[in-house]
């Protein structure tokens, strides 16, 4: 099982013609994800990798009614209307890549899609890979391995680096999950938390987290709940205060949002703290194995 998508969920492109969309929507076709569209307006009836372009996202799901998710890649001014294209259109979740979105935009759009109940992942997102059935994003195929063990960063380099972690160590993933990077985001860290939580291929999750935002604090006492382990990691712990980590949204204002604040509602409530990144496997197997010896008892 996986999360989110797998090998027989159908997606649609939005923006497929830009530079970056049709090079990784080659990408994802090379990796088994089933593309049902690509949405452009006033480029309709184009071709790109073999997938038809479509004016709205409307038409392409008269055609394909069954696809579940979107991912977009529009310039960040048009990025509020695709979310909310793809809403009314009836997608199930929404992939947003598009970085630097304004914040009004966003937080408009979010509340817009958790009205319909639609799930929105980014934006700033590397996207989301189930190994071995399905990639939709940029995220590098080599570096994820089929496994039982589900991941969920904001960063999408420390994403590759937890997926190397667990490969190196015998482990794999059973979804990786690129939060994004941008100040306001839609899914946060408890969203994807649920769903590990109810996939039965997934036995354990890794949760890696960064300075600014309070987004690892929102979603700690929700890991109380939890029955399966959870890893976490939290970057940036010697950054000062105002320093800017990479994303928009790293960086840490007042008392809030600091690597010790979040490290202290973590642990409060029952996660697992990995100092380094090469601890993280070690500590995966102790807690699956004392969960095993639980279940004997």
């Amino acid at each position: 099982m996986s999360i989110i998508i797998d090998n027989e969920t159908k997606t649609i492109v939005q923006g497929i013609t830009g530079r970056n969309a049709s090079l990784h929507t080659k990408f994802m076709l090379e990796y088994g994800t089933k593309i049902a569209g690509g949405v452009t307006p006033g480029k309709g009836g184009q071709e790109v990798e073999g997938v038809r372009v479509y004016d709205t996202i409307h038409q392409c799901m008269e055609e394909h009614p069954d696809a579940a998710v979107s991912s977009i890649w529009v310039p960040p001014r048009f990025a509020k209307d695709a979310i909310l294209e793809a809403v009314d259109a009836g997608i199930k979740t929404v992939i947003v890549i598009t970085e630097c979105i304004p914040i009004h935009d966003m937080l408009y759009a979010r509340q817009k899609a958790k009205e319909k109940g639609v799930v929105v992942i980014g934006g700033n997102t590397p996207g989301v890979i189930s190994p071995g059935k399905a990639l939709v994003g940029m995220l590098p195929r080599i570096t994820f391995k089929p496994g039982r063990i589900g991941t969920v960063a904001r960063s999408g380099a420390v994403t590759y680096y937890l997926a190397n972690s667990l490969n190196l160590a015998g482990f794999g993933e059973s979804t990786s999950v690129g939060l994004g990077g941008d100040p306001i985001l839609g899914a946060n860290y408890e969203d994807i938390l649920r769903l590990f939580e109810n996939d039965p291929g997934t036995d354990a999750v890794v949760m890696a987290g960064e300075i600014g935002g309070v987004y690892e604090e929102l979603a700690a006492p929700f890991i109380e709940h939890m029955s399966k382990p959870v890893i976490a990691y939290i970057t940036g712990k010697a950054a000062p205060q105002g320093k800017r980590l990479g994303h928009a949204g790293a960086i840490i204002e007042g008392n809030m949002g600091t690597a010790k604040s979040k490290i202290e509602a973590l642990q409060k409530h029952g996660a697992i703290l990995a100092e380094t990144l090469s601890e993280i496997p070690v500590l995966i197997k102790r807690a699956l194995e004392g969960r095993t010896k639980h279940e004997k008892a």
